[in-house]
C-alpha cells in the first residue's frame, strides 16, 4: 500500500505544476487533520450535569389584591433530561403574617396548591411555610407586600423587519415608589384545519355517521416561558414607555383569525427583583461562551433542619394588576394540507383518518378523509370549548 501511495503521488506530481501540486498537497494534509480530529472528539457529560440532586422548586405568590394564590410544588431535574417536570403533592402550605394570623393553601393536585380570594392587611409583613409529605420543612424569609401601579395600556404594531407584532406595555407609579417590575401573560388565540369534519364512525351501530360536534375550531391557551422585568430606579419618574412584553411571529398564524393577550403585572422588591434578574440571566443567556454562565439562583426559602439543602425559588407577596386585549389583524395565511384521500368504506370505518364528507354523494360510494393534523384543531393541543372572555 505504501509503494502504490507512492507511485501515485508521483503520477500527481508528474501531472500537475508547482502550484497545482502543492494545493493537492496542502488540501491532502487539511483532510487528514479533519479526520484525525473528528476521531478525537468524544462527547463529555459532567457527573453533576448528567446526575443531578432533587431538590423542591417552589413558583407561585400571595396575591394581595383579592384574587386566587397559587403555589406549585416541583422537584429540579437534569438539562439533559426532556421528561415532564416531577410536581409534588400532599404538602402542608401555609403563608403567615407576622401579627400570628395564618391562611391554609389547599391541594389541588398535580403539584398545585391555591388559597382562595382573602382580605389581607396590605401592610403586614408575610411569610411561607412549607411542609412536605416526608415531614421535612421549609419557610421564606418574611417579605413586605409589593404595591403595584395598574397597567395604563397595551399597544401593538408589526415589526417588518421581524415579521412580527411587538406587544408592549405601558405603566407609571405617581408616587414613585414602585422602582421595580416583572410581568408574565396569558396568550390566547383562534384557529382552524384546513377541512372541515363532517363524519364520524359509530362503533356499536358499525356506521358512519354525521359529526355532531365541530373539531374545526380551536382556541389555545399558553403562558408565558421568559422572564420579563423592567426598572426606572435609574430615571427621575416612575415611568415604563413600551417595554416589549411579547413577540408573535406572524409565520405562526396566532394572528389570523383571532388573538387575545392578558398581560400581568407585579411590583417587586429590590431583593425580589435581583432575585428574578439574576434567573433571567441563567437561564435565557446561556447560549454562547459571552452569555452568563449557569449558577444557583436560589431566592429565600430555606430548609429548616438542613441550612445546606437547596431550595429554588423566591415567594413574594405582591398586588397582582392584569390587562387584557384582542388583535384582529388578520396577519398569516390561511392553514393548507394535501388533499384528502378517497377511502371505500372499509378503509375509511377500519383506518384511523379523519373522514369529511361522502363523496360522490348518493349512494355512498367512497368517502375523502385526510390526517388529525389537517382536520381536528384538538390534534394541535387547543380547545374546542370557547373561552369566556373571548368577544365575538
Amino acid at each position: 500500500m505504501i509503494v502504490r501511495g507512492i507511485n501515485f503521488i508521483k503520477k500527481l506530481k508528474s501531472g500537475y505544476g508547482p502550484g497545482k501540486w502543492r494545493r493537492w498537497v496542502s488540501c491532502g494534509i487539511l483532510v487528514a487533520t479533519g479526520l484525525v480530529i473528528k476521531s478525537c472528539i468524544e462527547p463529555f457529560s459532567p457527573p453533576e450535569v448528567t446526575k443531578p440532586g432533587t431538590y423542591l422548586v417552589v413558583d407561585g405568590f400571595l396575591n394581595i389584591n383579592g384574587d386566587t394564590s397559587k403555589i406549585v410544588l416541583s422537584h429540579t431535574q437534569g438539562v439533559n433530561d426532556g421528561g415532564q417536570f416531577v410536581r409534588e403533592w400532599g404538602a402542608t402550605i401555609l403563608a403567615d403574617a407576622e401579627n400570628g394570623e395564618s391562611y391554609a393553601f389547599q391541594d389541588v393536585g398535580d403539584g398545585s396548591y391555591i388559597l382562595p380570594p382573602t382580605t389581607f392587611n396590605r401592610d403586614a409583613r408575610y411569610r411561607l411555610r412549607i411542609k412536605r409529605l416526608d415531614g421535612r420543612e421549609y419557610e421564606s424569609d418574611y417579605v413586605v407586600v409589593s404595591k403595584t401601579p395598574p397597567i395604563d395600556s397595551i399597544t401593538y404594531r408589526v415589526d417588518e423587519g421581524r415579521n412580527a407584532m411587538m406587544i408592549y406595555v405601558n405603566t407609571h407609579d405617581p408616587s414613585n415608589q414602585t422602582r421595580f417590575y416583572r410581568w408574565n401573560y396569558e396568550e390566547t388565540y383562534e384557529y382552524r384545519m384546513a377541512y372541515y369534519s363532517s363524519l364520524t364512525r359509530d362503533y356499536e351501530k358499525k356506521e358512519i355517521v354525521s359529526r355532531t360536534d365541530n373539531v374545526n375550531v380551536c382556541w389555545r391557551t399558553l403562558p408565558s416561558r421568559d422572564i420579563k422585568l423592567g426598572s426606572t430606579i435609574k430615571l427621575s419618574q416612575d415611568v415604563i414607555r413600551d417595554l416589549p412584553v411579547n413577540i408573535v411571529d406572524i409565520g405562526t398564524n396566532k394572528l389570523y383569525f383571532g388573538y387575545s393577550i392578558l398581560v400581568k403585572q407585579y411590583g417587586l422588591t429590590r431583593e425580589a427583583f435581583e432575585y428574578w434578574t439574576d434567573l433571567a440571566k441563567t437561564t435565557q443567556g446561556t447560549g454562547s461562551l459571552f452569555d452568563p454562565q449557569p449558577s444557583q439562583v436560589t431566592g429565600n426559602i430555606h430548609a429548616k433542619a438542613d441550612a445546606k439543602e437547596l431550595v429554588f425559588g423566591y415567594f413574594s407577596a405582591a398586588q397582582e394588576q392584569k390587562k387584557r386585549i384582542f388583535i384582529r389583524e388578520t396577519l398569516g395565511s390561511y392553514p393548507r394540507c394535501m388533499p384528502p384521500d378517497t377511502l371505500d368504506f372499509k378503509e375509511a370505518f377500519e383506518g384511523s383518518a379523519v373522514l369529511l364528507y361522502f363523496y360522490m354523494g348518493q349512494p355512498k360510494s367512497g368517502y375523502l378523509g385526510t390526517s388529525e393534523t389537517c382536520a381536528d384543531c384538538r390534534s394541535q393541543g387547543g380547545t374546542t370549548t370557547k373561552p369566556a372572555f373571548w368577544d365575538q
